[in-house]
């Protein structure tokens, strides 16, 4: 009996170890690692996106590299194309390159004009964020969707940080993303659209601006200064420096506000060279923009909410005619521009309504001015009153 135990008993590991050798699987999750789009596509999609701007601005249509490219990536993404977001590199760049922008319209004079205006921007901005709060607490009151959740979607400014916040404050990050980019491409969709409409009708604009701008249209004038290499090496150094100093110093959307805030020193000193994107480079940055709200609408994100699609749609637009209430009011006490107030009290993405003010020839400077300081209150203010509605309000 023993002998023939102890076969056995050396039988069972080559047993143990066959159990065991189905292990490899896996390997089979390895190919999923490779669903990014190769860098390859990503050009060839970034090239188209810019070829259809080009072809939207041959037929007049308003901030063409932003609206076109958009649509490029909204397509692709709801075939089934892109099912990832922009790649990093690209969308780190196109963020701290818009910053760099708007912190070189942010100059002395630009700032001294706005100091009249400053305690109605105050009300503008606090009365879009209670607008804001006011629908999200219709939305959540109506639908099967947190009161976090509804502020947080809501609230417009700063997506990316406020996306960020979500699961801290025990929202629905998947839910707060899309209401937050459903909002910026609405926007970004419509705003160039809307103030095409206003300078049209106000025959403010003698025709149809190049949404390149700045100056120089050679494929080789690429910044605002005439020594391209010297504007070319600061606006890097403006880049990375800003987007490490944001970083570090923990503001929100550090990859856009840190660069802007270098931009604006280097600005305000009056020694740097010109340095602000312009042409070919400027396009090539409205149509990263573009993309990266395009290709977040997939099938996926669409099919996951689509219950609630309505009654967000719904409050989305209560709040866009709400802005543009407040923008006309604020036209009217202050004498700014009917479509300079409306760009910058639109509810939208930052980056996009940027690149529809230098695409209408707008107040960029006040624009930005407004826009980069509700982020910051928004940011601010949204986690605070999210926690008070969730402690306050007990959900179903």
């Amino acid at each position: 009996m023993a002998p023939t135990s102890a076969p056995r008993r050396t039988d069972e590991p080559p047993s143990s170890t066959a159990g065991t050798a189905p292990k490899p699987a896996p390997r089979i999750s390895e190919p999923r690692t490779s669903r990014p789009a190769p860098t390859g596509l990503w050009a060839l999609i970034i090239a188209g996106g810019y070829a259809a701007g080009l072809a939207a601005d041959a037929f007049g249509v308003p901030a063409p590299y932003l609206l076109a490219s958009l649509l490029v990536g909204a397509v692709l993404a709801l075939c089934g194309v892109v099912r990832d977001r922009l790649p990093a590199p690209a969308n780190r760049a196109s963020q701290a390159l818009v910053g760099a922008l708007m912190g070189s319209y942010l100059t002395p004079s630009a700032l001294v004009s706005a100091a009249p205006v400053a305690l109605p921007l105050t009300v503008v901005t606090a009365a879009t964020i209670a607008l804001s709060v006011t629908v999200a607490w219709f939305l959540a009151r109506g639908g099967r969707i947190s009161r976090p959740s509804a502020v947080l979607g809501m609230v417009p400014g700063g997506s990316a940080a406020i996306v960020t916040c979500a699961d801290e404050l025990k929202a629905d990050v998947r839910l707060v993303a899309f209401t937050q980019y459903l909002r910026v491409g609405l926007v970004a969709t419509t705003a160039p659209l809307v103030a095409h409409w206003m300078t049209s009708a106000s025959s403010a604009a003698g025709g149809h601006p190049a949404a390149g701008g700045g100056a120089g249209s050679g494929l080789l004038h690429v910044v605002a200064g005439s020594d391209q290499l010297t504007g070319l090496f600061t606006l890097a150094v403006i880049a990375v420096v800003g987007s490490w100093a944001g970083r570090r110093l923990r503001v929100p959307t550090p990859l856009l506000i840190g660069p802007m805030l270098v931009a604006l020193a280097a600005t305000l000193s009056g020694v740097v060279p010109g340095f602000a994107p312009v042409g070919v480079l400027q396009n090539a940055v409205f149509v990263l923009v573009g993309l990266d709200v395009g290709v977040r609408f997939t099938r996926r994100t669409l099919l996951s909410v689509r219950r609630l699609l309505p009654s967000v749609l719904i409050c989305m637009a209560v709040v866009c005619l709400g802005c543009a209430g407040l923008a006309w009011v604020f036209a009217g006490v202050t004498g700014t521009p009917v479509m300079d107030a409306y760009l910058a009290t639109t509810p939208g993405g930052i980056n996009a309504v940027l690149a529809t003010a230098v695409s209408s020839h707008a107040d960029v400077a006040l624009v930005s001015t407004v826009q980069s300081l509700r982020l910051l209150a928004v940011i601010l203010v949204t986690p605070v009153i999210a926690r008070l509605l969730a402690s306050r309000w007990s959900q179903p």
